[in-house]
């Protein structure tokens, strides 16, 4: 079924991880996932991304992590809440003041990798993650603890999906198993719109071969499929 003419869905992407085309996602996406330094990126990288931003009017979010620039923030961490809060917290305040000397702002939270999967179901970890982010809204998994607790909190939760890799059982199929990535840009786009009907946000992974590429074939498929495109904070 085709959506509703004007439905508005966003389109974001990890942005300043020094592996991605930091400038050629910018000018497709709608919401920049910017790293905070923890897994990748520094104060220029973000200075850059968030200017640019600012002149495209892409919404900026802090993409927070786990302190793991070895593993890319990837890696499994049993982090103390009061740790993790505070290490959140630090992410969010280096960012917010970069965006800010460039003209713009940090408009949401998502987390990254492992963190990101961590929340999804452990209360305490997604509790520091909203405790270190003040009343910024959330971007997550669907059903995930970290969302529930910040609707809790009467903090604005938005759903995401990921057009660029596999599902099992509603979960993300394992990174390194089989049917973990899609790499097709066609069954990308295709899945895009799929999700966009139960999301208010696709996200393409800015660090996977082709994420340009694989962006444009998603906006060009949402804008066919008689979507808006436009960030979910807007």
């Amino acid at each position: 079924m085709a959506p509703d003419a004007g439905r508005v869905v966003d389109l974001n992407a990890d942005l300043g991880e020094e592996v991605t085309d930091d400038a050629g996602l910018l000018d497709v996406v709608t919401s920049a996932n910017v790293a905070c330094g923890f897994h990748a990126g520094t104060p220029a990288i973000m200075r850059s991304v968030c200017a640019e931003a600012a002149r495209l009017g892409v919404v900026v979010g802090a993409q927070v992590s786990y302190r793991d620039r070895e593993g890319f923030g990837r890696v499994a961490r049993d982090v103390d809440h009061d740790v993790l809060r505070d290490q959140v917290a630090e992410q969010v305040a280096v960012l917010s003041e970069i965006a800010l000397g460039e003209g713009t702002q940090v408009r949401y939270l998502k987390p990254h990798g492992a963190l990101y999967h961590r929340v999804t179901d452990d209360p305490e970890q997604a509790d520091a993650v909203l405790a270190g982010s003040g009343m910024l809204p959330v971007l997550g998994f669907p059903g995930s603890r970290l969302l529930a607790l910040a609707a809790v909190a009467g903090r604005p939760a938005y759903e995401e999906g990921f057009p660029d890799r596999g599902y099992a059982g509603g979960r993300l199929v394992p990174r390194g198993s089989p049917g973990a990535l899609v790499e097709d840009a066609s069954a990308i786009a295709a899945q895009a719109v799929r999700l966009a009907a139960t999301v208010a946000s696709v996200c393409v992974h800015g660090d996977s071969p082709g994420a340009v590429t694989h962006a444009v074939a998603v906006r060009r498929a949402l804008e066919d499929a008689s979507y808006v495109l436009a960030s979910f904070v807007d």
